[in-house]
């Protein structure tokens, strides 16, 4: 018997998200995901007279393939997913995963591989350009682990996230989108002597209000690539390419990170940030609002929508908020802005438009907790 959770679950995920419609393709890749999920998916999609294709991953697999795997073998799987991938109309990912380490300690050449052969042309040049997508997460006891919750508690949750009304949301957002749309200076300001300042104009603004991640609940932008200036430590840990970070803290210079260091991690911050000319430009900054994550979790998809939280992304930026910067990497770094947390500030041509995670201003009083949450 299904869990019901995951029976409104699928609905929104088909009906809110994807859009799907009576005749068109639907591609569910499943890592690490219990049937029952699977099965309400492919369940919601015939109920709106689609036709449902399942991918079946295990992260473990996953991992000795990447591990022993040599580039021609990469071209090839990319070649067939990117056949599949070309003809669906929308795309649903569950990711799974009982360790949010599994590629530790893999080459770090081999990993790189994997994203520039497999995932550029598989996902960001084909699925992010030209699908209807949305990707999230799935809840395990290592997921409740890492967000210091009992695996029952860690559940409700996960579904209480992702079930939230997106469509409240998704009008809520729109103040903030017209915003970032017309602003042009930036200044950032928040713990750790976070001071950094760069332009947004004429980049444009996005909702993300549950059409392509779930949980979801941040606008976002891009700088422009040479505006960057100052520095930016982040609060909260993650786990980037297998290792795990805390502390980092980067040094930008006309638009450049010029220095990185890190309370753990530091080591692989080199490779990273050299992976190619795009890695030390920042791709992306966003300002997350999820009224009911509150908490890191190390894990990107949930953290990088904290209430009260940014997020800033060395490397490739969306074609939807295009600065132009391009890299085989793309790595949310998050800063938490509310008192508990340090405080901060986020001032758009001079106007604090948030203090201490909290909006201040009466157009975006709508995306404060209080309020998201009814």
């Amino acid at each position: 018997m299904l869990d019901p959770r995951m029976t409104t679950l699928a609905q929104g995920l088909v009906g809110h998200s994807t859009q799907l419609k009576a005749g068109e393709h639907l591609l569910i890749e499943a890592f690490d995901v219990p049937d029952a999920m699977v099965i309400a998916l492919i369940r919601a999609a015939r109920a709106v007279g689609a036709h449902p294709h399942v991918a079946i991953r295990n992260s473990r697999v996953m991992r000795a393939l990447v591990e022993s795997g040599e580039d021609e073998q990469f071209e090839q799987m990319a070649a067939s997913d990117l056949y599949r991938m070309q003809h669906i109309d929308a795309y649903i990912g569950l990711r799974g995963g009982m360790n949010a380490n599994e590629m530790a300690g893999l080459d770090s050449e081999r990993q790189l591989a994997w994203g520039r052969l497999y995932g550029q042309p598989v996902h960001m040049q084909e699925r992010v350009k030209n699908t209807r997508w949305c990707v999230l997460r799935w809840p395990t006891p290592g997921m409740a682990q890492l967000a210091s919750s009992s695996t029952e508690a860690f559940e409700d949750f996960y579904f209480d996230v992702c079930t939230l009304d997106y469509a409240a949301m998704a009008d809520a957002a729109e103040a903030l989108r017209a915003r970032m749309a017309g602003a042009d200076a930036v200044h950032l300001i928040g713990p750790g002597d976070t001071d950094l300042t760069f332009s947004i104009k004429d980049i444009g603004a996005v909702p993300c209000t549950g059409s392509h991640n779930i949980p979801d609940g941040e606008v976002f932008s891009a700088p422009v690539r040479d505006s960057v200036n100052g520095v930016i430590a982040f609060n909260t840990p993650t786990v980037y390419q297998g290792n795990a970070f805390k502390n980092v803290r980067l040094t930008f210079k006309d638009g450049a990170i010029v220095d990185a260091t890190a309370d753990q991690g530091a080591e692989h911050l080199e490779a990273i940030f050299n992976t190619d000319d795009g890695a030390r430009y920042v791709g992306e900054f966003a300002i997350g609002f999820n009224p009911c994550i509150l908490e890191p979790m190390m894990d990107i998809l949930f953290d990088e929508k904290i209430a009260g939280s940014l997020h800033f992304t060395p490397g490739q930026a969306y074609d939807d908020a295009d600065n132009g910067n391009r890299s085989d990497i793309h790595w949310d770094l998050v800063l938490i802005q509310r008192p508990e947390h340090g405080g901060g500030e986020i001032r758009f041509d001079g106007e604090t438009i948030r203090k201490d995670g909290l909006f201040v201003v009466d157009d975006l009083l709508a995306l404060n907790p209080d309020q998201l949450k009814g």
